[in-house]
């Protein structure tokens, strides 16, 4: 083993199988982690990022001097005691941290799980290997893109984008700011912007929230959740934020960059309505309806999936975070969005149920009662989060905000009239036929920014793909391959 197994330069090796590897150090990777650790279990931690905490606990390089990147967040003291019991558990030898290392494929190897990574920033990338008794994969998810004519001018970012570059960066997007999409997260994205000194004329919310009527029971269960959107809404007011709810962003104009956006009101479908339409000047949009769990891992191994009440596809999972194969475990947003509430969670339960199948018989004082405390609450924020995803599901008429020109995929360039001829004059009728007619989804991102688009134009709903590889993999990487794993 090298001397440091977390420099990708040095690929860790380990001489024999460690009980759990977990796939993203995020809220629910972290917490599963550091719990199995706590549990007896052999843990090793791989995650794409340089340091733990995810997307959502993104937070500001050393160099950058922040005195107090915890004002960036919600939660923060959730993190900053896992990250303590990661380091206490890394410096034990319990958990082997790995950065930088991107999990690509896991295959089945003789009883165990075989996890290969790509280690390291380009050009300096090595092959890694880790191998495992089970495997939990708590991948997080990804922003929804709804495309509309303009989308591609400089200036417009996903709204976790512009989240991240305050939180990672220290800098805005711009300095007059529309936030708009669809779901919670652009409160707090607005509210983020607009303490940090950007105005933002607007937050443009295709839905209503009157579609929480229906479930005043479980907006009751969660008073925390209520108390979270009365502090959204009161940071709005401050700062003089206006809210337009059932309004979307319909165009963006601009020559080199983002000028304006013309916003419209929308029917109970999402089709703008006519003679509603408005301009509202911007140097920047933040934009994004919602997140879509990231399952390349799990599908790529056959877990099923369902379809979620938001309209994307998740993990099927059971009570105790049990993928359909056997060995695979997942938490957090891949089964589902939910919040890092709800991730923090399902990682600690999954952990239970890892060390309990993995060790059976024995026993953990208060461990029993523990799992039942965090099955209720799984199911207190699992039923709030399927409330909000039903609420913020994106209506049907969405296209009537696309002309043929406007580009659906960015990657290759395909303009919304090539998929709407693919599926209504050559007899495309799916995204996959759609794929091979125009390239829609072939480029760099593979179809996660376009998927969902292209999908609702060929009149199918999104399903989710079953991938060899979840990111781009060096030649030599697959050439160094034992022949048992090719």
């Amino acid at each position: 083993m090298p001397t440091s197994p977390s420099d990708p330069a040095e690929p860790f090796r380990p001489a024999e199988p460690v009980d759990l590897a977990v796939v993203g150090a995020g809220p629910a990777g972290l917490a599963a982690a550091v719990t199995a650790a706590g549990l007896g279990l052999r843990v090793a931690l791989l995650d794409a990022g340089d340091r733990p905490g995810g997307q959502f606990y993104r937070h500001p390089a050393p160099g950058l001097g922040a005195d107090r990147p915890e004002a960036l967040h919600h939660g923060w003291a959730e993190f900053a005691t896992r990250e303590a019991a990661l380091r206490a558990h890394e410096s034990a030898g319990r958990i082997t941290y790995l950065p930088l290392h991107h999990v690509w494929t896991v295959v089945a190897k003789e009883g165990d799980w075989t996890l290969h990574a790509v280690a390291g920033h380009a050009p300096d990338e090595r092959a890694a290997a880790v191998t495992a008794r089970a495997v939990l994969i708590a991948t997080g998810a990804y922003e929804r893109q709804l495309p509309f004519p303009g989308w591609t001018l400089p200036g417009v970012v996903g709204a976790g984008g512009a989240q991240a570059m305050l939180k990672g960066g220290l800098v805005l997007p711009g300095k007059r700011v529309v936030v708009a999409g669809s779901g919670p997260l652009l409160l707090a994205v607005a509210g983020s912007l607009a303490a940090a000194g950007a105005a933002v004329p607007a937050v443009v919310e295709a839905a209503a929230y009157t579609a929480y009527a229906g479930r005043v029971p479980v907006l009751l269960r969660n008073p925390g959740k209520l108390v979270e959107a009365a502090a959204y809404g009161g940071a709005l007011a401050r700062h003089h934020v206006r809210l337009l709810t059932r309004h979307a962003v319909t165009e963006a104009h601009g020559t080199d960059r983002i000028e304006a956006v013309t916003v419209a009101r929308l029917d109970r479908d999402w089709r703008p309505l006519p003679g509603t339409a408005r301009r509202i000047p911007c140097d920047a949009l933040a934009v994004g309806h919602g997140l879509v769990p990231q399952l390349e891992l799990a599908t790529g191994l056959g877990c099923a999936t369902r379809p979620g009440p938001d309209a994307a596809v998740a993990l099927e999972v059971d009570a105790l975070q049990r993928t359909s194969v056997p060995g695979i475990w997942s938490a957090g947003e891949t089964g589902g969005i939910g919040g890092a509430q709800l991730a923090l969670t399902e990682g600690e339960l999954a952990a239970h149920s890892v060390a309990a199948a993995l060790h059976p018989g024995q026993t953990v004082p208060g461990a029993g009662r523990r799992v039942e405390r965090l099955a209720r609450r799984r199911a207190r924020l699992r039923a709030f989060a399927d409330a909000m995803a039903a609420a913020h599901r994106p209506g049907d008429g969405w296209t009537g905000w696309l002309r043929d020109d406007a580009v659906v995929c960015r990657c290759e360039e395909v303009p919304a009239g090539r998929i709407r001829e693919a599926a209504q004059d050559l007899g495309a009728r799916d995204a996959r036929t759609v794929k091979l007619l125009t390239r829609a989804g072939m480029g760099w991102c593979q179809g996660r920014m376009c998927g969902p688009a292209v999908a609702a134009l060929a009149g199918q709903e999104p399903a989710a793909d079953r991938r060899p590889f979840s990111c781009p993999v060096p030649l030599s990487h697959l050439a160094e391959l034992p022949a048992t794993d090719r």
